[in-house]
């Protein structure tokens, strides 16, 4: 039988309205072998009153069932979020025929255009954001159109050959049909023996049955014809009773199986897949023969309650689902509010933009776990929203090139205030310079931020120019410079003189002991400046070690002879702390100085305060661990070795 199957939810039939009531009325005087001709007529295998009761109730819920399939559509298939998710899906399909819906091959050209045009603006909007204009912008090269074009094209010609060939079996089904019911015309006038012609009867209504599908618009003129001329088999042939009830008893079972297959669908837990279900087994309702008059009510009712049972679960899913929709719209429409009530104007810094974006982050992302809206308003609700997103985006970015201008313009006021403190770093007019210095940390601290990359390289270069200064001035101002400028001669004309030996090919006599005398010359003499103590060290040891090496003296007797007639050891060490412990106290005063005029306005400069706070506390710590053991070796030595 061709494929007729209602693709409507069932509509419930009016009670005093007997769904297989025979609609024969051509041979209603006729007299049958055994029974009247209501009855055999009812024993054809034919859509009765029953079936059309059912396909013209159905016909009124057309319209909510076509809404309720584009619902269903816009579920059904899995987002793609790139143009590549698109394309090999198209391959998918490419491969499998060219066989898929109709609908997704629309779904999935529309978005990939859309995904498309989304590249094109945020690449255009790129673009004028970095200078460029309108006119000259050009969309680079990308082979994915070429590519999803070809696969399209490759589908289409694949669904044509499949269109055609459907086209083309679809004729050959009507011809088919056309044949049986030539054939069934033939036995409905034939005077030949009721049972020979009953068999062929059966067979070609088998024959009919196993021919599904046939072209749209022949379908009810078939089907007609159809009945027509098995109804008037019936009336030819007098079907006798015991043929009657056989065929009652087999469609009875029939029915009795699709009414209980119905009703299981009531525990199947995909609601849309039963609603599916159910059509079909309407459609083998209908394509089932009548059964006994004084069952075929009982037997309708069955399973037209099975089905109200499923098509009422089928409505009530997709009003949860329309009402999901409306909240998942509520909670949408909350979203839009808080991204449409950002205060612009309350944002100053970096920290409030960067706090916001972070919020802008979170909205999208809570966005994304919330389904969709009503359909309706969906696309609109999310423009809506990204409109909000892009609003602030490009106030941020604004924002950020604004501040760029600035702290490239306050970069530039920095590196002025830098030359003028490299001009004057090596100044010996110390109060003067140190005014002028003063002043211009001040003005420091009024400048704003600079670009981050260049924040640390400008700092280290003003700090490093005033500390030099500010060294030198505390050295001058003391007697330790004067006596460090002492020591670092003596020690340099020590190394000359050492240097000298060294370079002679022999050895004299006398060299061991002269080179003994100036090593403890060297250890009588105190501190140099801190900043040449670790260079002239290493020129001394480079000299002894290549001394000691030509006099075979092990160096482990230097030392011996570093302190020979010389005060005690412990002595020594606490003119080394001493001379220490100064020393640290002058770099504590220098930073202590620098941090009184330190900007903290922004988080660098607050990071950067921070590390210079513990540098200091760091000295501190370590100064009173150098006066400590001085403290104790005043307290170890006896008095006269301290004089």
């Amino acid at each position: 039988m061709e494929s007729n199957e209602t693709t409507h939810p069932l509509a419930e039939v009016p009670a005093d309205k007997t769904p297989e009531t025979e609609t024969n009325t051509s041979s209603a005087n006729a007299q049958p072998v055994k029974g009247n001709a209501e009855e055999e007529a009812a024993a054809v295998t034919l859509p009765t009153e029953e079936n059309i009761q059912l396909e013209e109730t159905t016909t009124s819920s057309e319209d909510e069932l076509v809404n309720e399939k584009e619902k269903e559509a816009l579920l059904k298939y899995e987002p793609k979020q790139t143009k590549e998710e698109v394309i090999e899906r198209l391959k998918e399909i490419d491969a499998n025929g060219g066989k898929a819906e109709r609908q997704e091959i629309d779904y999935l050209k529309q978005t990939f255009y859309k995904l498309q045009k989304a590249e094109t603006d945020a690449a255009r909007k790129s673009f004028e954001e970095q200078g460029g204009t309108p006119e000259a912008f050009a969309m680079p090269e990308d082979d994915s159109e070429n590519r999803f074009k070809t696969l399209l094209g490759d589908i289409k010609e694949k669904r044509n050959a499949l269109a055609a060939k459907e086209e083309k079996e679809l004729e050959e089904n009507l011809l088919k049909k056309l044949h049986i019911i030539e054939r069934l015309k033939t036995i409905s006038e034939s005077q030949e023996d009721s049972s020979k012609s009953y068999n062929e009867f059966k067979k070609l209504q088998q024959e009919w049955n196993s021919i599904r599908r046939i072209p749209a618009n022949k379908v009810n003129e078939l089907w007609r014809n159809y009945q027509l001329y098995a109804e008037k088999f019936y009336d030819l042939i007098k079907l006798n009773n015991e043929f009657r009830e056989y065929d009652f008893k087999k469609n009875l079972e029939i029915k009795t199986h699709l009414c209980q297959a119905a009703e299981r669908l009531a525990d199947e837990p995909d609601v849309v897949s039963a609603f599916h279900q159910l059509q079909k087994l309407h459609q083998e309702f209908r394509e089932t023969g009548p059964i006994a008059k004084d069952l075929r009510e009982a037997i309708w009712t069955r399973f037209k309650a099975a089905s109200t049972a499923v098509n009422r679960r089928h409505q009530q899913h997709f009003e949860e689902l329309k009402e999901k929709e409306q909240t998942n719209l509520d909670a949408k429409i909350v979203i839009c509010e808080i991204a449409e009530g950002m205060e612009y104007d309350k944002f100053k810094n970096f920290r409030d933009w960067s706090d916001k974006t972070q919020e802008i982050l979170a909205l999208q992302a809570k966005w994304k776990t919330i389904g969709y809206a009503p359909r309706k308003i969906n696309v609109k609700i999310f423009e809506r929203f990204r409109a909000a997103c892009d609003e602030f985006f490009k106030r941020k970015a604004e924002f950020f090139r604004q501040m760029k201008e600035e702290m490239n313009a306050n970069l530039e006021k920095k590196r002025a205030l830098i030359e003028k403190a490299e001009a004057l770093k090596d100044s010996t007019e110390w109060k003067k310079t140190t005014e002028a210095l003063t002043e211009l940390q001040k003005e420091w601290k009024t400048i704003g931020p600079v670009p981050k990359k260049h924040s640390d390289v400008i700092w280290k270069r003003f700090i490093d120019t005033c500390d030099r200064f500010f060294e030198k001035r505390n050295k001058a101002t003391s007697s330790q410079y004067t006596e460090e400028q002492n020591n670092l001669k003596a020690k340099r004309n020590i190394i000359q003189q050492l240097n000298e030996i060294d370079a002679r090919d022999e050895l004299n006599e006398g060299d061991e002991n002269n080179v003994r005398e100036l090593m403890k010359t060297w250890n009588e003499t105190g501190h140099v400046p801190f900043r040449e103590k670790d260079r002239i060290y290493k020129q001394y040891h480079t000299v002894i070690d290549s001394l000691s090496n030509k006099m075979n003296i092990s160096a482990k007797h230097f030392p011996s002879s570093l302190y020979a007639g010389s005060k005690g050891t412990g002595g020594k060490e606490r003119d080394k702390l001493l001379r220490l412990y100064e020393n640290m106290k002058n770099e504590i005063q220098t930073y202590e100085n620098n941090l009184g005029f330190f900007n903290t306005s922004s988080e660098k400069g607050s990071g950067l305060l921070d590390e210079m706070k513990r540098k200091v506390e760091k000295l501190k710590a370590e100064a009173e661990k150098i006066r400590q053991k001085i403290s104790n070796l005043d307290e170890e030595t006896p008095k006269e070795e301290q004089l």
